[in-house]
């Protein structure tokens, strides 16, 4: 994507860079993983008993372990690696939960979410061919880094990718002949199946203002959520029996909300909930609807 610099009546090109050392760029990340990805950092370079390392572990606030690999090389097959890197995470569950205690991060780990993360400046067309055998979702994110100290991160695509069974099937009979279901899937169906016509009308008319808003936005199901995302979650809705509860991914203090519509979650004092965010606002009236998709707007323009 190419960017411009406004000044005056003048527009100038933003020239992208490379670094220096692609460990910068894991470091980066790592440093900034909150705030770029939503994501806990709990250790880099992590050892496992094959021998290999995973790059960046992490845990996101609903629980799910998040391993996140970096291309370093136009021929590193990363989505091979983070899989054949969560394949040892699943049988190894008592050291991530350990690493979690040690870094005293509490929360109820989600191992049927389980999260793999491939950032590159660029994928090939074997990447993105990668042989369907077995599915599981994997997250490409893209970056640049362009003068004036800017970093531009995107998906560039979130698929069903599969790879061969050999490299991803765990031990035992038993699981070979059932499969190795790395990840439970959820679909939009499981979360309006049970909710009356005035609460399904609401979520879709609110669902499809969110969609048209950018045609990158990623619907994604979650076990207690719907999630909406393009390099991170803008917004998550818990749909309710008689309305919707609407999580926005805006920090304490930043949004602009005359109508009062929204809940800080942080005052007077934090309290949990299932997705991402400070602010939650409920929906029950279609005469609300316009109010608080506003609302959405601004946390999807300050995370888009």
């Amino acid at each position: 994507m190419a960017l411009f610099k406004i000044k005056g009546k003048t527009v100038n090109k933003i020239s992208a860079k490379k670094l220096d050392l692609e460990k910068n760029l894991q470091n980066l990340f790592e440093d900034n993983l909150e705030e770029l990805l939503n994501i806990k950092f709990l250790d880099t370079e992590f050892p496992t008993s094959f021998g290999g390392r995973i790059d960046t572990l992490g845990i996101d606030k609903n629980g799910s372990p998040c391993i996140i690999e970096y291309k370093k090389s136009q021929n590193d097959n990363v989505i091979n690696q983070g899989l054949s890197y969560l394949r040892w995470l699943l049988d190894h569950k008592a050291d991530f939960e350990i690493l979690c205690q040690k870094k005293s991060y509490k929360v109820e780990i989600d191992w049927d979410s389980p999260r793999v993360i491939c950032i590159a400046e660029s994928y090939s067309k074997f990447d993105l061919d990668t042989a369907d055998i077995l599915p599981i979702t994997i997250e490409l994110l893209r970056y640049q880094i362009y003068d004036e100290s800017i970093l531009h991160l995107e998906p560039e695509n979130y698929q069903k990718v599969k790879i061969s069974t050999s490299a991803i099937v765990r031990k035992g009979n038993e699981r070979k002949a059932k499969g190795a279901q790395l990840q439970k899937s959820y679909t939009i169906d499981k979360h309006t199946s049970r909710i009356n016509k005035k609460t399904l009308d609401l979520f879709h008319g609110l669902r499809e203002k969110i969609l048209s808003l950018d045609q990158r936005i990623i619907e994604e199901a979650k076990a207690k959520y719907i999630a909406y995302k393009i390099s991170t979650n803008f917004v998550d809705i818990v749909i309710k029996q008689y309305g919707l509860n609407i999580f926005l991914n805006v920090k304490s203090g930043q949004l602009i909300d005359s109508l009062r519509l929204a809940r800080d979650l942080t005052r007077p004092k934090p309290i949990g909930h299932w997705g991402n965010g400070d602010y939650e606002v409920k929906l029950k009236d279609a005469n609300q609807s316009d109010p608080v998709f506003e609302l959405i707007k601004q946390s999807y323009n300050l995370n888009k």
